[in-house]
């Protein structure tokens, strides 16, 4: 049986999904994670070069480890032998054919708001891969664009500095973003994606509470 928050997830995520198309993106709902995750190696073409952002959903629902079982041609940073070779992978990543990532925060009415430390995730999503899947669970779903930003901020940014204990920023020492200039900021850049050209950004909505 659903739960109360899935049963209301199955009810806002297909309005979620029609102000998304509004807005030119081409977009989808699925209740079950395993249909989504099927959605989503289905917009892959076999030839395509596949990299990613930095994601907790799409390592939770093991995305990576099926393109490599599946044999797509991958740019993993986190198989680098170092710092320099990493960066090369992160900017040979910014022309690869398709890009994946999850989104920080999606507003009720089509915008999604992302926060990123470097900016590599960001700029894959504003140009230069041919097309960007974005898979995000309905926890992201924010109601108003200013309650989007709101969570990225103060909710999706503190939480990912937890991932990285050695961040010397004020959210990792206190849980609260303090609105800091730390030189180990992971909020760098903060971009809203309005609209998306052509439907060159996908977007995949689960009914389930994923990533951060």
């Amino acid at each position: 049986m659903r739960t109360l928050q899935e049963q209301r997830y199955s009810k806002l995520g297909p309005k979620v999904v029609k102000a998304l198309k509004a807005r030119s993106f081409d977009a989808y709902y699925f209740d079950d994670e395993a249909e989504a995750v099927e959605k989503l190696f289905s917009l892959i073409p076999k030839e395509h070069v596949v990299s990613w952002g930095g994601s907790k959903t799409l390592v939770d629902l093991g995305v990576q480890e099926r393109l490599v079982k599946d044999g797509y041609s991958v740019l993993d940073r986190d198989k680098a032998s170092s710092p320099q070779e990493r960066g090369e992978i992160m900017r040979r990543a910014l022309l690869c054919d398709t890009f994946l990532s999850s989104t920080n925060a999606v507003s009720e009415d089509g915008q999604l708001v992302n926060i990123d430390g470097n900016g590599n995730r960001v700029a894959a999503m504003i140009y230069g891969p041919k097309q960007v899947i974005v898979v995000a669970g309905m926890n992201k779903v924010a109601k108003t664009y200013e309650d989007a930003v709101v969570r990225a901020r103060t909710i999706a940014a503190p939480l990912n500095t937890q991932r990285f204990p050695n961040l010397k920023t004020p959210c990792n020492e206190t849980g609260t973003c303090a609105n800091c200039q730390s030189p180990d900021t992971i909020c760098s850049f903060i971009v809203t994606t309005r609209f998306s050209k052509a439907g060159r950004i996908k977007v995949i909505l689960i009914g389930k509470d994923l990533g951060l």
